[in-house]
């Protein structure tokens, strides 16, 4: 990328089109090969100096307005020095470096290193398209992934997805746990997968920067007309001007006009909700110049640490901020009951008329048709900004809506990927829980560096459960090494170490399932690729699938 031209050389670049009309068919080739080599991220001026000579390297330090005449020049001299060994030459050093570049992007994209294992696999269900940078987390041949159950080793023991609103039916009971490549799960019926005993997990933060990002341009969206201006712009002045330039241009200056707008610095954000996208958007709008206000009753630890509790002002009111913003941020979860119409008739009455909202959280979080009126009557003057569209507001000027770009970023996909790959290694391998939506998080330290009997039970949230495991598991012989439980609304999970391997911890597990009532399902774990213990997750001990069927 030139400095000063501001932009790559293409092949397709206008300038270096007219050149290659006007000379050789072997200086257009050199010439095209020069322009790829200039283009090529890998390359550096110094390559090309190396490589074209000094007169073709002149091109990337001459100015925009002399480069046709530049090109000319170094044209002539390669045509005047050159040969077509030398240009033979050329050529095959562009290609082998092109050989080199494949070959280091095959290995820094190539999955996990699996050794010498060959056995069998743990196998994921994937749905929707899924980063090939967060697939690559799963090892080759210990990691069966695919979209088709017919591709896989056997019925999938996980799912993951992105967007696909998955539906009960189409999980399997050998699936033990369900990922999202994102932070929201509305797509996933967590209720009745808790009742299945299958924690679903999340990937919060991953995409909080790409967020944040979107939600930086909306406040200037918001601010300076400038979608409107462009419409404008396309709509009505070019047609009414006949596209013709001159006129164009006298009368993009004179209708400025109608689009000033205000600056944000100086102006009040509020946010609501301050995890890990809202404290981003916190920080951003801070290094804009703004003032913040934040608003989150259910502010963890680890998220109020990430605060500059210094330069925030955090309010428990809501009202408190919703009075005192000229913006509002949205970013709570879509909580039934909780967050629906957090912004209804009576908290929109309480903003400023001019307060701008933003909204990339979830449309059900506004009231659509409440905010409508309020546009319709005057009250509201400011603009609605939202990824989302809304029953009440479709077409309408105050609401500008985005295709949903929250998390559309290839960085921000990798991370949820990469993010949901490791939780469900981790979960499969060793019974971890964490970014779980409806499962209480859980880590078990292993005992010696390694797993060698560990048995992990989802169970109902009822009493004397616990106390029933432990027993059976005496009545059997079977010491306790170490164990850990918890709970999260209706829901426990218990991972307990053995000192030794059952065994049959086929028939333990049975035997567990059939003599303690609230067992929901268990697991065996030890080393899950040694094969003289069964394949990768064989011993899953369900229920209700007994049940069902």
């Amino acid at each position: 990328t030139h400095p000063t031209y501001k932009t790559s050389y293409p092949p397709h670049d206008p300038l270096l089109l007219n050149c290659f009309q006007a000379a050789s068919h072997r200086t257009a080739l050199i010439m095209a090969h020069a322009s790829a080599l200039i283009a090529s991220p890998m390359t550096t001026r110094a390559a090309v100096k190396v490589q074209l000579r000094a007169p073709v390297s002149r091109v990337l330090t001459t100015r925009p307005v002399r480069k046709a005449r530049v090109v000319g020049r170094a044209m002539h001299r390669c045509m005047a020095a050159g040969t077509d060994e030398e240009d033979i030459a050329l050529l095959e050093k562009m290609l082998e470096r092109a050989k080199e570049r494949a070959a280091t992007a095959a290995v820094s994209a190539a999955p996990a290193d699996t050794g010498d294992y060959s056995g069998a696999s743990f196998n994921i269900q994937t749905f929707n398209a899924i980063s090939p940078v967060g697939l690559q987390k799963f090892p080759t041949g210990k990691y069966k992934v695919s979209g088709e159950v017919s591709e896989l080793d056997d019925q999938p023991m996980s799912i993951m997805l992105r967007s696909h609103k998955l539906q009960v039916e189409e999980v399997a009971p050998t699936v033990r746990c369900i990922a999202r490549c994102g932070a929201g799960t509305n797509n996933i019926p967590v209720d009745k997968m808790t009742e299945l005993g299958i924690p679903v997990f999340n990937t919060p933060g991953a995409n909080a920067n790409a967020v944040k990002e979107l939600v930086v341009c909306s406040l200037l969206l918001a601010s300076r007309g400038i979608m409107e201006g462009h419409n404008h712009v396309n709509t009505v002045i070019n047609p009414e001007e006949g596209h013709d330039y001159a006129k164009v241009s006298k009368r993009i200056e004179a209708d400025k006009k109608f689009f000033v707008g205000q600056e944000i610095t100086g102006k009040t954000l509020g946010v609501i909700g301050l995890g890990q996208i809202g404290a981003r958007v916190v920080e951003a709008a801070l290094a804009l110049g703004m003032k913040v206000i934040g608003y989150d009753p259910a502010l963890s630890l680890d998220a109020a640490l990430m605060l500059p509790g210094d330069r925030i002002q955090r309010v428990d009111d809501l009202s408190d901020l919703l009075k005192g913003s000229d913006y509002i941020s949205v970013h709570v979860p879509y909580i039934p009951g909780v967050t629906h119409h957090l912004l209804n008739a009576e908290t929109l009455r309480l903003c400023k008329p001019g307060v701008h909202l933003l909204n990339f959280a979830r449309g059900e979080i506004v009231d659509g048709e409440v905010l409508k009126g309020l546009y319709d009557s005057g009250a509201m003057t400011g603009k609605y900004i939202s990824d989302f569209s809304d029953p009440f507001l479709m077409g309408h000027p105050r609401h500008l809506v985005l295709p949903h770009l929250g998390a559309s970023t290839a960085e921000a996909e990798e991370n949820s990927a990469a993010m949901a790959a490791e939780t469900i290694k981790s979960f499969l391998e060793s019974g971890s829980i964490r970014h779980s939506v409806n499962f209480p998080a859980v880590k078990l330290p292993m005992v010696n560096g390694a797993i060698e009997a560990r048995l992990c039970i989802v169970n109902k949230n009822l009493p004397g459960v616990l106390g029933n495991i432990t027993t059976f598991l005496g009545d059997n012989n079977i010491n306790i090494a170490q164990q850990i439980n918890s709970s999260r609304g209706d829901i426990a999970y218990t991972v307990i170490d053995m000192s030794e391997v059952p065994s049959d911890p086929e028939t333990l597990q049975a035997d567990l399932a059939a003599k303690c009532e609230g067992i929901i399902s268990s697991r065996f774990l030890s080393d899950p690729f040694n094969t003289h213990l069964g394949k990768p997750g064989t011993f899953f001990n369900v229920t209700w699938d007994e049940t069902n069927n």
